[in-house]
């Protein structure tokens, strides 16, 4: 699925770095919600 500048995200769960679940749906209505993506962060390249 393409999501494009403006759309709703599609929901979706992660671990946190506190090894819980996180879910968007839990956010939604609640606070805002930033998603980022940082291409080869993290990595030694």
């Amino acid at each position: 699925m393409k999501v494009e500048v403006g759309m709703r995200a599609p929901d979706f769960e992660l671990p946190s770095h506190m090894d819980d679940r996180i879910r968007l749906s839990e956010y939604r209505g609640k606070h805002h919600v930033l998603l980022a993506f940082f291409p080869l962060a993290w990595t030694p390249v």
